[in-house]
């Protein structure tokens, strides 16, 4: 059983901590606690871990490119976050990373919870490439806030409107215009459906540990992990909030 869940902030993205774990604490029989960031300090160890997790090619199960440059520049990542982007990590190697940056008094019914401004992903032996995540549960668990936005597939329509307002324009275009040009609803960077999209999975995580299942099969749970971005939006953001199982546990 979980007595703790330590939520840590990821400051440089607009979900709120404080929010997610006010919902979360209304759900569960445990005690919920906020902690900032926990990338918040520079450690040669911690930024060499990490240039081994990066994905470097999304059809090879290896990982990791551990030069100086490279490490050099996940010093500078961790000291400005801002900078941070572009780079795929495996999800279970940054989990392991993360273990020793955790507080010393551990438990095992103490969950650590961190949101991350950085973009995971897992392997695929199903068909032989890396996925990116939202989530990677275990202890701790990682919540990748960039991958609520690029890690379920949005409509065709999407990539073939931004393409051409690139093209005409050499711009990314607004939000605004590609919801206009697009049928459906999906989440972008710095949506500020950010911090409600994110609780199911905050919870999900929180389940995983309870009861060592992963996530839940009905799309309308907000434990359902979608793989498309009309159905985040459907399990996370419109009513029923959960399915009939989880709804008598969490509702």
């Amino acid at each position: 059983m979980v007595d703790t869940v330590s939520l840590y902030r990821a400051p440089t993205t607009p979900a709120d901590a404080d929010e997610i774990g006010e919902w979360l604490d209304r759900r569960i029989d445990a005690e919920v606690r906020i902690r900032d960031r926990l990338l918040g300090s520079v450690d040669t160890d911690f930024a060499e871990a990490m240039a081994a997790a990066r994905v470097t090619d999304p059809y090879d199960p290896k990982t990791g490119n551990t030069m100086v440059g490279i490490v050099r520049y996940e010093e500078r990542a961790l000291d400005s976050p801002g900078r941070a982007g572009g780079v795929v990590y495996d999800g279970r190697t940054v989990q392991r990373a993360l273990n020793p940056r955790l507080p010393t008094d551990q438990a095992l019914d103490h969950l650590h919870l961190p949101l991350l401004d950085r973009v995971l992903g897992t392997w695929g032996d199903h068909d032989g490439r890396w996925h990116k995540r939202v989530a990677v549960l275990g202890q701790p668990a990682a919540v990748s806030v960039p991958g609520l936005y690029e890690a379920p597939a949005k409509p065709e329509a999407y990539y073939e409107a931004k393409s051409k307002h690139a093209l005409m324009t050499g711009d990314a275009p607004p939000r605004e215009v590609l919801e206009a040009e697009v049928d459906g609803d999906f989440l972008v960077a710095d949506d500020p459906r950010t911090t409600d999209a994110l609780k199911g999975y905050v919870l999900a995580a929180v389940d995983f540990v309870e009861t060592g299942t992963a996530f839940c099969d009905d799309e309308r749970c907000r434990l359902y992990d979608a793989h498309r971005q009309p159905g985040v939006v459907r399990a996370q953001l419109r009513d029923p909030q959960f399915c009939p199982a989880h709804a008598d546990r969490y509702g």
